[in-house]
């Protein structure tokens, strides 16, 4: 059974409204899971999230992004999103958990490194990479982006370099491929088993990379009834966890961080969610 991190930055708003409970209720409860918020007073019993130091933005983004980004009213919500999947990484590498869901708030594919958007200001798993390097010494990772829109920002901070694989599966796939960097370009509407077997097409990449740990940017906007609607059900998404999973214990002993992208819908996020962390966790 895999020990499993949540990290839970505290966020208002209409989509995570039903989290932490009554969504992930017969989850939180599991021996093998460690729930992390930023406020105790959230859930009982909880670890605190522990926040980033922000000397470790400037490893990534510009001074001039950092600063753009200070002055903006949502920059502590900001900094807590990234700071969870910073510490999901921590604690994997520290033998403290397998793998980990991330609650974001603020994206991370489209923050490159001096420019943002698409709600997202700051890229949280380049950070995560770029503190594991300096911190425990890994080299290598890979990152699998299931957003249907072009993780531009990703693409900017990695496009050289050849130790970060990164596979975006975007609608508009316009980037050459290079230095283990794949823009893979997925039909407008598509049945969910075409999707999976697109995806499928790319997980012997992911062997060959042989990551240190995998990011997977999960992003529910593409399904039926979303505002990236590509045509996948809700089901979907727990088979590309199983999928990503499986991967993961091949190659890397399991290590793997979800991290939370697009999506809108609160209904969605409530049936999708728990269900991934259902599966990451190994409870049936």
């Amino acid at each position: 059974m895999k020990r499993t991190g949540i990290f839970f930055p505290y966020m208002e708003g209409e989509r995570l409204k039903d989290f932490p409970n009554p969504a992930l209720e017969g989850i939180l409860e599991k021996e093998n899971v460690f729930y992390h918020d930023t406020r105790y007073e959230v859930m009982d019993g909880a670890y605190y999230l522990k926040k980033m130091p922000e000397e470790l933005l400037a490893e990534v983004h510009t001074k001039e992004m950092i600063e753009r980004v200070k002055k903006l009213e949502a920059f502590d919500g900001v900094i807590w999103s990234a700071s969870g999947t910073v510490q999901a990484s921590e604690m994997i590498f520290e033998g403290k958990i397998d793998n980990a869901f991330v609650f974001t708030g603020y994206g991370d594919h489209h923050a490159g490194k001096d420019f943002y958007g698409g709600g997202c200001y700051f890229n949280s798993a380049a950070l995560a990479i770029a503190n594991a390097r300096r911190k425990y010494g890994i080299k290598r990772f890979a990152i699998v982006d299931t957003d249907p829109h072009h993780g531009d920002g990703t693409w900017d901070l990695f496009k050289e370099d050849q130790d970060v694989l990164y596979i975006c599966f975007c609608v508009r796939a316009n980037e050459t491929n290079r230095n283990n960097k794949i823009d893979v370009s997925i039909p407008w509407k598509l049945s969910s088993k075409e999707y999976l077997m697109i995806v499928e097409s790319e997980l012997s990449t992911i062997r060959d990379h042989q990551p240190e740990l995998i990011f997977w940017n999960f992003g529910y906007d593409g399904t039926q009834d979303e505002y990236g609607d590509i045509g996948i059900s809700k089901g979907c998404h727990q088979k590309l966890a199983k999928r990503f999973k499986k991967v993961a214990d091949e190659v890397c002993r399991g290590r793997l961080i979800t991290v939370l992208c697009g999506g809108h819908q609160r209904k969605i996020a409530t049936y999708v969610i728990p269900r991934i962390i259902r599966c990451l966790a190994d409870i049936e």
